[in-house]
């Protein structure tokens, strides 16, 4: 059994995306380490009286740690604390001023306080209660052994103490909760694309086994038939005849099962053949009359049933976007073959180069009246992951997106041979 290595613990504010505040916890653990140091020395020294080898050792214990708590806060307490409480019981061997703080001057304070922000910004709710009883509980002891009678300095403090780890933990918890908000928006939105893209290829899915049992169905019944159409055939024809036919209807039997899986109840229309490139200009009509003028190109090529379904799909999708959000925009929506133009060379490349293509363009200008809401940029509507799921389906290629007079243009490339489909 292997031990699982933990990860190094990250600095204070290392999630931040701006550089400046990710080292604004270094430079001010610097700058309080390289302040307090000497200042520690001088103080306990010169106005306290304490011993120079012993004044070091407790400012190094005081200060230095400092720079260890952006990355471990809890650990630098316990030395800091530590370091404070026997720097007090120090002091009670030397005969200061009356004046003078105690049990903790005014530099142990400063770096005190820095050391709570630094634990409340990385330590939960009950190491913050635990540091700050623990501080009390030290404040209350040592007063007891106050030279000069009771010192204010004592309440001073534990208030600021648990002031600085209750304003620590606060900010600590606001960030968690805006990460964690942040988070789950990225996830919301990554499943509703998944779930809308999923939708999407069901529906497909749903229109394509029209088109696909209707070829199954006509293999079907011309290997039924074969045996009836055609006159003398040898006896190992029909049977082949035969096992056509009946490998069609298991495949046929299998797809519709495999259906039924992505049929709801709010699916109509399931049993209404599919539209094809016929039934583009009754899609311009529709939309002209909704106010929206169209000019219209057609095409009566013969294309694959999967092709002309998906050209009019994005067509359809197309224009809808038009009148959501750009109504009364001049509208252009052309159709067309490309045919194959000759090579001098055979080309060595898989793709379809070579080969015809139904090209879709549906092209808007600037609405007359500009929508409250801008034009879908980016594929980030409904509709524009529809349309790449049906290119993808078939092998071709969409371009879709604005156009810097403020219209839209959505521009596709279908295969027209059986090759390009794979």
């Amino acid at each position: 059994m292997t031990a699982v290595e933990e990860e190094p613990p990250r600095a204070l504010l290392a999630g931040a995306s701006r550089r400046w505040v990710r080292l604004l916890p270094w430079a001010v653990a610097f700058v309080l380490s390289v302040a307090l140091l000497p200042t520690t020395i001088q103080v306990l020294t010169a106005d306290y009286g304490l011993n120079g080898g012993l004044a070091s050792a407790l400012a190094v214990a005081q200060a230095a740690p400092l720079l260890l708590a952006v990355v471990r806060p809890l650990q630098a307490w316990y030395v800091i604390f530590a370091a404070d409480v026997a720097g007090a019981l120090a002091l009670l061997t030397v005969d200061f001023k009356e004046q003078l703080l105690w049990p903790f001057p005014p530099m142990e304070i400063v770096g005190y306080v820095g050391l709570c922000l630094a634990l409340g910004l990385r330590e939960p709710r009950r190491t913050l209660l635990l540091v700050w009883l623990a501080t009390a509980g030290a404040n209350v002891a040592l007063g007891f052994f106050a030279p000069n009678g009771t010192s204010a300095v004592n309440v001073l403090l534990t208030i600021l103490s648990g002031v600085v780890l209750v304003l620590g933990g606060a900010l600590r918890e606001r960030y968690d909760a805006q990460r964690r908000l942040a988070e789950q928006e990225t996830i919301s939105e990554a499943e509703r694309d998944r779930r809308t893209l999923l939708e999407e290829r069901a529906r497909i899915a749903r229109e394509l086994h029209d088109v696909v049992a209707h070829h199954m169905s006509v293999i079907t019944v011309q290997a039924d038939t074969a045996a009836y159409r055609l006159e003398r055939l040898p006896p190992d024809v029909q049977e082949e005849f035969t096992s056509i036919a009946a490998t069609s209807r298991e495949s046929l039997g299998e797809m519709r099962r495999l259906l039924g899986v992505l049929r709801n109840e709010e699916a109509n229309g399931e049993l209404a053949p599919q539209p094809g490139l016929t039934r583009i200009g009754q899609l311009v009509e529709a939309t002209a009359r909704a106010g929206v003028p169209v000019e219209f190109t057609p095409c009566d090529a013969d294309v694959p049933e999967a092709v002309g379904l998906s050209a009019y799909r994005i067509v359809q999708e197309a224009l809808a976007n038009v009148v959501r959000h750009a109504p009364g925009a001049p509208t252009q929506v052309s159709v067309s073959v490309s045919q194959p133009e000759p090579m001098s060379e055979p080309t060595t490349e898989s793709g379809s180069e070579d080969s015809a293509r139904l090209t879709v363009l549906v092209v808007n200008g600037p609405s007359p009246q500009p929508p409250a809401a801008p034009l879908e940029e980016g594929g980030t509507g409904h509709g524009l992951v529809g349309m790449r799921e049906r290119v993808r389906l078939v092998g071709g290629t969409l371009d879709a997106g604005p156009l810097p007079d403020g219209g839209f243009r959505v521009a596709a490339q279908l295969p027209l041979t059986e090759k390009d489909f794979t």
